[in-house]
C-alpha cells in the first residue's frame, strides 16, 4: 500500500491517540521519513448503512470516519510543520488492517488503547496483536511521555539484537542516552551456590557484548549498562526504565497468543507506564530478535 519506507501511526481520535501520532510525526522528522496516517473504521462489520443521512450534509459514518483521519492529519502536520504526511482510510479491525501494511515500513505507532474509539477492542489488544504480526517495529504511546530520560533496552542471554539496533536507531535519532540491562534471573528462593559466580560471569559477558554492539552502532550516543537480579525479569526491566523515554523489547515468533511474543514483552506490554517500543522483525531471518 505504501510506496515508500515511511512511520505509520494509527489514530482513532483519542487523546492517546493524538500523542501517538504527534511523537510518531517528531520521529518522522528525526528520520528523514515521510509519515502516514491511518484511521481504521469497524462500521462496516456492523453495518451496511454508512450514510449520507438523507437530507443532511457531511453526515453518515464513512464521513465520520473520514473526518476522523482528517483530523489526524491535521495533527501530524501541526506537530512538524513541512512534514510529508499523507493518509488512509481502512475498514475493519485495526491490528488486521495495519498489520497488514507494516511490511517494509520503519515503524508502526499506535497509542496504548485500542484504535476503534468507543468501539475499540479490549484495552491494548491491539497493541498486544501487533507486537504478535507486525512486521516492523510496534511503538505503543502513553500519555506519561518522560521525552528527555534515556531509551532503555532490555537484552537476553542471545544480546537481543534486532532490539539493541532498533534502540540504538531511536536514541540516535533522538540524541537520548542508552541504556543497556540485563537480568539474571534467579527464581525465589534460589540458594546460592558456588556455581552462581560462573552464571553471573556469564551475565556480565553478555551485557558487556551488548555494549560493545551498542557502542558500534550508535558512537555518538552516551551507554549505560546495568545487571540486575531478579525472580521475576520483567519486574526488573519495568523498574529499571522509570522515568524512560523509551522501552525497547524484543519479541519471539508470530501468532496471537503470549507465548507466541515472549512472556517477558507480554508483560511489559501490559505493565509498563511509559511507551514501549516492541523489536518486531518477522520478515527479516537474517535479524534475530
Amino acid at each position: 500500500m505504501l510506496d515508500a519506507k515511511a512511520i505509520v501511526a494509527g489514530y482513532d481520535g483519542s487523546t492517546i491517540a493524538a500523542e501517538a501520532v504527534s511523537w510518531a510525526a517528531r520521529q518522522a522528522s528525526l528520520r528523514g521519513l515521510g509519515l502516514h496516517v491511518v484511521h481504521c473504521s469497524m462500521w462496516p462489520l456492523l453495518t451496511r448503512h454508512l450514510g449520507p443521512v438523507p437530507g443532511v450534509s457531511d453526515s453518515g459514518l464513512e464521513r465520520s470516519a473520514e473526518s476522523i483521519l482528517e483530523e489526524g492529519l491535521n495533527l501530524a502536520n501541526a506537530a512538524i510543520p513541512g512534514l510529508t504526511v499523507d493518509g488512509t482510510l481502512l475498514h475493519g479491525l485495526p491490528a488486521q488492517q495495519l498489520a497488514g501494511i507494516s511490511a517494509r515500513q520503519e515503524m508502526v505507532v499506535v497509542g496504548s488503547r485500542g484504535l476503534g474509539g468507543f468501539l475499540g477492542l479490549l484495552v491494548g489488544s491491539v497493541s498486544l496483536e501487533l507486537a504478535a504480526t507486525a512486521s516492523c517495529p510496534v511503538a505503543v504511546i502513553r500519555s506519561d511521555l518522560h521525552p528527555g530520560g534515556p531509551v532503555v533496552v532490555a537484552v537476553d542471554e542471545a544480546g537481543s539484537p534486532a532490539a539493541l539496533e532498533d534502540a540504538c536507531a531511536l536514541a540516535s535519532a533522538s540524541q537520548a542516552s542508552l541504556t543497556v540491562v540485563h537480568v539474571r534471573h534467579i527464581p525465589a528462593g534460589y540458594r546460592r551456590f558456588r556455581a552462581d559466580l560462573e552464571a553471573e560471569s556469564a551475565a556480565k559477558e553478555v551485557l558487556r557484548a551488548a555494549v560493545q554492539s551498542a557502542r558500534r552502532l550508535a558512537p555518538t550516543v552516551e551507554i549505560d549498562e546495568v545487571l540486575l537480579t531478579d525472580a521475576s525479569i520483567p519486574h526488573a526491566i519495568l523498574n529499571a526504565a522509570r522515568g524512560a523515554a523509551m522501552l525497547v523489547a524484543g519479541t519471539k515468533g508470530q501468532g496471537l497468543v503470549r507465548e507466541t511474543i515472549g512472556s517477558v514483552a507480554h508483560a511489559v506490554l501490559h505493565h509498563s507506564h511509559g511507551p514501549v517500543l516492541v523489536s518486531r522483525h518477522a520478515l527479516n531471518p537474517a535479524l534475530p530478535t
